[in-house]
């Protein structure tokens, strides 16, 4: 995520670009609404589920094999533990109490943790001074936007400390999969797998901790925001993901995080007249600061293109 990008993005890739933090960006809203029905574990499970099923089809018109592979399937289920399982758990158990704007901007410090965990992780993604101050930033950020909750009930705490679980755990479901991830198959056949063993587990959770059997009493409205989420939210956006990704490259697919908070914030503001307080924004401004920051371009026009402080930094 944090390789640095010699090429400028095309139109149709900030197209592109754009489409995914919208689609990425109104789950969050999706959620909220689902939720009013529907407990956090059921909503998670229909998301994946429903998403698996539409894949599932297009890897069958497309002629892809699944792999047949232990090893494949086990780094399938370490991937959807990370990026579908712990995250959509977290983010949907926090949203109770959190607006789907604020969590779209908790959600964003996830390449801060991707920097820290790369950091200690990795050989070759050792904090930069650029990434250092990227990651310092942003977690003023956090704190901003944590520091009036800390004061709180302990339940809003909790829930605005699950969204950042929530982001901590992509983090960590990024490293995985570029280290475990199968190689050689198309993007479609690795997210079907991913959200395939996420469904058999977020299944089990969600009959053990929810109430899934509510589906059959739920609204039209309900039925549809959950397929929303799953095909346009889910299935959708991570193949429109992985294509940015491969045409664009990893630093540019990251700008996708600066973008989706201004498109949930202001669906929320729409659609369930949702109102952030001053304090929210502040610490939005911090975030994407940081973000910029460990994305490195505009520290390379400031400082010229070699970094004249690096090295690992700590």
């Amino acid at each position: 995520m944090n390789q640095p990008i010699n090429t400028t993005m095309s139109a149709r890739q900030w197209t592109e670009l754009l489409i995914l933090s919208l689609l990425w960006g109104g789950t969050y809203l999706y959620t909220a609404i689902a939720l009013r029905e529907l407990d956090p574990f059921t909503v998670a499970l229909c998301r994946v589920a429903i998403a698996s099923l539409f894949l599932y089809g297009v890897v069958a018109v497309m002629r892809f094999a699944m792999p047949l592979s232990s090893r494949a399937w086990i780094a399938f289920t370490g991937m959807g533990l990370l990026n579908n399982v712990i995250p959509f758990s977290l983010i949907m158990w926090g949203q109770r109490d959190v607006p789907s704007g604020l969590t779209s901007i908790l959600i964003a410090t996830t390449p801060l943790f991707t920097a820290l965990f790369a950091h200690w992780t990795t050989n070759d993604e050792k904090l930069s001074a650029n990434k250092l101050a990227g990651v310092t930033i942003g977690f003023a950020g956090v704190v901003v936007l944590l520091g009036p909750v800390a004061g709180g009930s302990t339940a809003s705490l909790l829930s605005h400390l699950a969204i950042v679980g929530g982001a901590i755990s992509y983090g960590l479901g990024g490293l995985f999969g570029r280290r475990f991830a199968p190689r050689g198959y198309p993007p479609s056949v690795l997210t079907t797998g991913q959200l395939t063993m996420s469904t058999i587990m977020l299944g089990a959770i969600a009959f053990a901790l929810g109430d899934p059997m509510r589906l059959a009493s739920a609204s039209a409205t309900t039925w549809g925001v959950l397929l929303t989420l799953a095909i346009p939210g889910t299935a959708l956006g991570y193949l429109l993901y992985f294509r940015v990704l491969t045409t664009a490259g990893a630093a540019n697919v990251m700008l996708v995080t600066l973008l989706m908070p201004a498109s949930a914030i202001v669906l929320g503001a729409i659609v369930l007249s949702e109102r952030l307080e001053w304090w929210h924004f502040a610490g939005m401004v911090l975030i994407a600061i940081g973000l910029a920051a460990i994305d490195g371009r505009l520290w390379r026009r400031v400082i010229g293109p070699q970094d004249r402080l690096s090295g690992p930094a700590g």
